[in-house]
């Protein structure tokens, strides 16, 4: 049986071991509602995890100004007088974010609530210069709704999400910039966010990673969050607890800002670990917020965690409440898009795609147009391993994404009808398609570049049967003895002798043809 540390890089990556003595063990449970826990010297302990995932809307303008929203623009030049925090100064909502919360709360399959209410959240701190930020807590603008997830061992999972609610992000505090100063950058100060809860009904980190991994795949496909956790657009703070099965909730800590799936898995399972030797050596877990440090694999306590009231929470005087109309929020629903669980149907009822290949391929919208590209007249099944196979393999080894990949869905199509109408085999066609990775051209211009076409000429392809059964006729008399398993040294040799080039059909069929005789 694994250690903790042990069954952490079985499940996530390889993470400096932590901090810890207990000798807990890494345990799964067949036949239980619990598939995932941690034995400690007291027994058996679930752990329980709640995900709070913060997503920056995709909008030209923030929540309540006009600033500009890109990515990487030079500090403080993107910062309204709102913005800012300067009096007198009013909010005046973005109708856009408005409707792509909508939009998300509709893809979520979530409740909408047509009345809404905007909050002013108390608390001081550098980058947030009005002293407040505005926020929704009692009254949602999305209410109930579910995200389910696929395991590793193909079974599937329901999670619940709680609310949905809009808010204005903060800015940014730099403190590597000045060796006895912290530089404050407000272009981030009130861009909107979603603020998407989940139930704390994630079990593992496994869980944890597919419940985020999908989410993110459904916010891409709706356009209203791009999913980069690297440049901070979408951030979770996750909340852990540890339990006995069968036991209410105990004390929960909340580890804050993590910006990666991996890193969220990898500080579940060190927060759980950390938590079950607290109260296996007499003590309390105390309610706190908390960081990760992922070089060493543990978290760190960073203040005491507060609670609704601490935040003095009261309807921002300066906003109305937000009414939706239904018709509006009706002409939203006709927009959305096909959402990753009911293309993989449709790939498995129409593709006759397995569905792991389904899964792959509509995990991303970008991937999903492209198969569909590839095989739009094509056998499909083909298209997938392509392009799940040498296609990926690509990508992976050039560093490339599929929206600046060196071979378009067209051109890959195109190499695929090469070999369809016998112009070039499977094997040439690997050849080729690494060409076109390295040149960007198409095949056929590869393939009469490099006279590559597949040998069709029986004429041709007898002779170079004959020559191959006349130089090993040790080998042909072996065979036709009974060792059948030399025919595929004859198929090698063939197409040895015609440079790859034959086709494979017509050499096999010729060569028993004369093996026989």
């Amino acid at each position: 049986m694994p250690t903790a540390g042990q069954g952490l890089r079985e499940l996530v990556a390889t993470v400096a071991p932590g901090d810890y003595t207990a000798g807990l063990t890494l345990v799964r449970l067949e036949g239980s509602a619990m598939t995932y826990a941690l034995q400690g010297s007291t027994g058996t302990w679930e752990v329980v995890v709640g995900l709070e995932v913060h997503a920056q809307v995709i909008s030209n303008a923030k929540l309540f100004s006009g600033a500009a929203t890109a990515f990487g623009a030079e500090p403080n030049s993107q910062v309204s007088f709102v913005d800012a925090g300067f009096p007198g100064m009013l909010p005046v909502i973005n109708r856009e974010c408005v409707a792509q919360a909508v939009r998300t709360g509709l893809g979520l399959n979530a409740h909408i609530n047509p009345v809404s209410r905007f909050d002013r959240k108390n608390y001081f701190y550098a980058d947030l210069p009005s002293g407040y930020q505005i926020s929704q807590y009692e009254h949602p603008i999305v209410g109930t709704g579910v995200v389910e997830i696929e395991l590793s061992d193909g079974s599937v999972k329901q999670v619940g999400v709680t609310r949905l609610h809009l808010e204005q992000d903060a800015g940014k505090s730099i403190h590597d910039q000045h060796p006895t100063k912290s530089l404050i950058d407000l272009n981030r100060a009130g861009v909107a966010l979603m603020e998407i809860v989940s139930e704390p009904d994630i079990r593992s980190p496994e869980e944890a990673g597919a419940y985020l991994r999908k989410l993110r795949s459904i916010l891409r496909y709706l356009g209203t969050c791009d999913g980069n956790m690297e440049e901070g657009s979408m951030r979770a703070d996750v909340n852990v607890s540890v339990r006995k099965h069968g036991e209410p909730y105990r004390t929960r800590c909340e580890v804050k800002n993590v910006n990666s799936v991996r890193f969220v898995m990898q500080a579940i399972e060190a927060e759980a670990m950390r938590q079950i030797e607290v109260w296996e050596s007499g003590g309390t877990v105390m309610q706190e917020t908390r960081l990760f440090d992922s070089g060493r694999g543990v978290t760190r306590p960073m203040r005491s965690k507060e609670d609704a009231h601490d935040y003095r929470y009261f309807p921002d005087p300066d906003l109305l409440p937000l009414v939706l109309e239904e018709n509006w929020i009706a002409q939203l629903k006709a927009t959305l898009p096909e959402l990753p669980d009911a293309k993989k149907a449709r790939f498995i009822q129409s593709y006759g795609l397995t569905p792991y290949d389904a899964s792959v391929l509509v995990a991303e919208k970008a991937t999903a147009e492209f198969y569909e590209t590839v095989a739009k007249g094509r056998d499909p099944k083909i298209a997938a391993n392509w392009v799940t196979g040498d296609f990926f393999a690509a990508l992976n080894r050039t560093g490339r994404s599929i929206e600046d990949s060196p071979v378009t869905a067209q051109q890959l199509g195109g190499l695929l009808d090469l070999i369809a109408d016998s112009t070039i085999n499977g094997k040439i066609a690997k050849d080729v398609f690494e060409s076109m990775v390295e040149t960007g051209k198409d095949a056929a211009a590869i393939v009469d570049e490099r006279g590559l076409r597949q040998v069709t000429d029986t004429g041709a392809i007898d002779a170079a049967v004959d020559r191959i059964l006349a130089a090993n006729a040790d080998k042909v008399a072996e065979y036709r003895s009974g060792k059948d398993k030399l025919f595929g040294f004859f198929v090698g040799q063939t197409m040895k002798a015609m440079a790859g080039k034959g086709n494979p059909a017509l050499i096999n069929e010729t060569l028993k043809r004369r093996l026989a005789g």
